[in-house]
């Protein structure tokens, strides 16, 4: 034999000794109650990962909703500002559609497209301002004004100039 081999004999026996012995404390130890097992710890380990992970997916189940209501709330805004904005250049160009008509049909008028009268609106209501040439002219531009498709009022504030 190799004196290698005959060396290294008693090392594994003791190896081998050491193996049974813990294997035999092993099971002599499966034999008492012991407050909890691998198995009952692992289990319990496994409970509690499961609910947190299902208190995770409450939480962010919660937080998506709340994220989704405030997007809602921020479409609704967003359209209510679009829509008011829209309004408000439809009011512009109809005051201004308004005003030019105004203007325009008063040009028509002999008596009055010599005289400078200035004409502003505002939500469709017209305010006339500036001279007439008599009291009759004063009232046909108000009645001119009044024709015009849009109007909700007349203001006239024309002064009859003396002649």
């Amino acid at each position: 034999m190799n004196t290698q081999m005959i060396s290294q004999r008693p090392a594994n026996r003791i190896a081998s000794i050491l193996a049974v012995s813990a294997l035999a404390l092993g099971l002599s130890a499966c034999g008492k109650n012991e407050d909890a097992t691998v198995g009952q710890r692992l289990d319990s380990a496994v409970e509690k990962t499961e609910q947190a992970a299902t208190d995770a997916r409450i939480k962010a189940e919660s937080a998506m909703q709340s994220a989704g209501n405030k997007i809602e709330q921020g479409t609704a805004g967003a359209e209510s500002s679009a829509k008011q904005a829209s309004n408000n250049a439809k009011d512009a160009i109809n005051d201004a559609t308004i005003t030019a008509e105004v203007n325009a049909s008063l040009a028509k008028d002999p008596d009055l497209s010599a005289v400078k009268i200035n004409v502003d609106t505002v939500n469709g209501k017209v305010t006339l301002n500036g001279p007439a040439p008599s009291t009759v002219a004063r009232d046909r531009a108000e009645t001119i004004a009044k024709a015009v498709t849009g109007v909700t009022a007349v203001n006239n504030q024309l002064v009859v100039s003396a002649s």
